[in-house]
C-alpha cells in the first residue's frame, strides 16, 4: 500500500504517555528502574503494556481515534522519548514513516526496534504490501514473542515474567482464532467491502472474499480522487447484493466513502466501522474481539 510522505518530526503534535507504575531490578531505562518502551500506535503500546506489565513504561505516538493517521506528525518530544527507550516498535511497511526519521541519527546503541511488518514475513501482492498487519492474528503472536524477547534482554532479570505475559496473551490470541476459524466454516467465500484494507488480513482470515475494486480502496487510501467509473462500480456492490458487509473505517472518511456508506445503508447491507487506533479504553484483545463479534453479527443477518 502506499508510502507515507515524510514529515516534520518538529511540527507540534501531542504524544500520549501511558506510565504503567511499579519497579524492577534492571539498571536500564528510567529513574524508577522501569523500561522504557516507545510504540508508533497506541495497538502496539497496549500489548508492550499487557508483556511488560508493571516493569514497563509505555510511550504510543499515535493514539487518538479520532486523527486521521496518515496526517500524523512528530514532534520534538516524539524524538526525545524515542532517544530514551529501550524498545521501540514501529508498523513499518511505509505506514509509520516518520519512526525512521525519529530513529535517523539516534545513537542509542543499546535500544532494540521491532519492525512488525518485518516480523510478520507477509510480502506485497501484485506490488502492493497490505501493511495494517495489526489485523494479523499470527503477526501479532510473532511480535508477542518478540517483545518478550527484546525486554528480557534488557532486564534480564525480568525474563521469566515477560514470557509468562506473553504466553498469556498468546493464550488469548488462539481463542480469538478459534473464533475466525468458527466463522470461516460457516461464510467462507462470502463477499464482502471495504473502504481501505485496514481489516482485510482479518477477513481474509475468515474467508471472505473482497469485492471492492481494487482502484477504489487504493485512491482512498492513497487520498486521491475516485474516478466515476470506479465509484459506480463500488456502489453497484450494494444495490446488487453482491456482498454482506461494508467494513467501514471510520477514522479516514470523505465524500466517496460517505457515498459508499450511504449506499450500503440504504441497501440494506450491515455497516462494520473499523479504526487504525485502539479505541479509548480498549485493550487489544477485546478489541479484536469485539470487530470479530461485529463481523459474526453482520455476517448472521
Amino acid at each position: 500500500m502506499k508510502t507515507r510522505s515524510l514529515v516534520s518530526v518538529l511540527a507540534v503534535a501531542a504524544a500520549t504517555v501511558v506510565a504503567l507504575a511499579g519497579c524492577s531490578s534492571s539498571s536500564a531505562g528510567s529513574d524508577d528502574g522501569t523500561l522504557r518502551v516507545v510504540a508508533s500506535t497506541n495497538v502496539y503500546g497496549d500489548i508492550a503494556g499487557t508483556i511488560g506489565g508493571d516493569a514497563v513504561r509505555v510511550t504510543s505516538l499515535m493514539s487518538d481515534p479520532a486523527q486521521d493517521p496518515h496526517s500524523f506528525e512528530a514532534s520534538a518530544q516524539n524524538r526525545l522519548a524515542v532517544s530514551k527507550a529501550d524498545v521501540v516498535i514501529e508498523n513499518g511497511g511505509g505506514y509509520d514513516e516518520f519512526m525512521q526519521s525519529l530513529l535517523k541519527g539516534e545513537k542509542n546503541d543499546s535500544v532494540s526496534v521491532l519492525n512488525v511488518v518485518d516480523l510478520s514475513g507477509v510480502k506485497p501482492v501484485d506490488g502492493e504490501l497490505n501493511e495494517h498487519v495489526w489485523y494479523d492474528l499470527p503477526t501479532v503472536q510473532k511480535l508477542a514473542d518478540a517483545l518478550a524477547d527484546a525486554l528480557g534482554k534488557a532486564d534480564p532479570s525480568q525474563k521469566a515474567t515477560f514470557d509468562a505475559n506473553a504466553h498469556a496473551f498468546i493464550q488469548k490470541l488462539s481463542g480469538l482464532r478459534d473464533t475466525e476459524a468458527k466463522l470461516k466454516a460457516s461464510y467462507a467465500g462470502e463477499g464482502v467491502a471495504i473502504t481501505e484494507p485496514v481489516p482485510l488480513y482479518m477477513l481474509e482470515a475468515i474467508g471472505l472474499v473482497n469485492k471492492t475494486p481494487e482502484k477504489f480502496s487504493a485512491a482512498i487510501e492513497e487520498e486521491n480522487d475516485v474516478s466515476p467509473v470506479v465509484l459506480k462500480d463500488t456502489l453497484q456492490l450494494f444495490s446488487s447484493h453482491q456482498v454482506k458487509l461494508l467494513a467501514y473505517n471510520e477514522q479516514t472518511t470523505g465524500a466517496e466513502t460517505e457515498r459508499v456508506l450511504a449506499a450500503a445503508k440504504h441497501a440494506g447491507v450491515p455497516v462494520v466501522p473499523v479504526t487504525e487506533t485502539l479505541p479509548s479504553g480498549e485493550h487489544y484483545v477485546g478489541w479484536m474481539q469485539a470487530n470479530l463479534d461485529a463481523i459474526g453479527e453482520a455476517l448472521g443477518r
